[in-house]
């Protein structure tokens, strides 16, 4: 690339590159938040899971639902990109879950936790995220087919969910598209 010729996307430019990736995505993506009520992580979980393309989001526990008003202004819309389910028992969700075909992982430091690039994420996976406070429920990480955590080197003892899911969501995506060609954005160009 010469000086000067590196340029920002035009949005024609970014949805082509977006569909190429969608062409590139095989496996399904789900979440369960279990008892998250913060309306600002609810409503970033939301955008994050409809920019990775994520199938539905079920609510559990006492989550916050995205009809509040305050999650709507971090969602910006994108809660109607992505099926969603009005709050339900957490063992609820999770047997669903399992009997839509997913893989149930819960997010959570757990003494069999993987981490999280060890985990095998490259199949339909549904995350598992706990409330802001307590994380997991002990029943929901007993339901779970696994658990992973996302490793850590700083001195804070954890990630805010919102981030945590996002970090989760692009690993899963990274993982299945590892084994085929990256589109480059500069061959999207017309």
């Amino acid at each position: 690339m010469t000086p000067g010729t590196r340029r920002q996307l035009r949005p024609t430019d970014v949805k082509r590159l977006n569909r190429t990736w969608r062409r590139n995505t095989e496996n399904r993506l789900s979440l369960i938040l279990e008892s998250v009520t913060g309306p600002f992580n609810v409503g970033s979980i939301f955008r994050t899971a409809a920019a990775f393309g994520a199938d539905q989001i079920w609510l559990a526990g006492n989550a916050t639902p995205p009809t509040n008003p305050k999650v709507g202004k971090t969602a910006l819309g994108t809660d109607r990109l992505v099926n969603w389910h009005e709050a339900v028992p957490a063992l609820d969700a999770v047997r669903a879950a399992k009997e839509d075909g997913y893989h149930v992982i819960a997010v959570e430091l757990t003494s069999d936790a993987v981490p999280l690039h060890e985990a095998r994420l490259s199949r339909d996976i549904c995350l598992i995220l706990g409330s802001e406070d307590h994380g997991c429920s002990p029943a929901v990480l007993e339901a779970a087919d696994e658990t992973l955590y996302i490793p850590q080197v700083g001195r804070v003892g954890s990630f805010n969910v919102a981030t945590a899911a996002a970090i989760t969501l692009a690993e899963v995506r990274r993982q299945e598209w590892s084994s085929t060609p990256s589109p480059s954005a500069a061959n999207e160009s017309p």
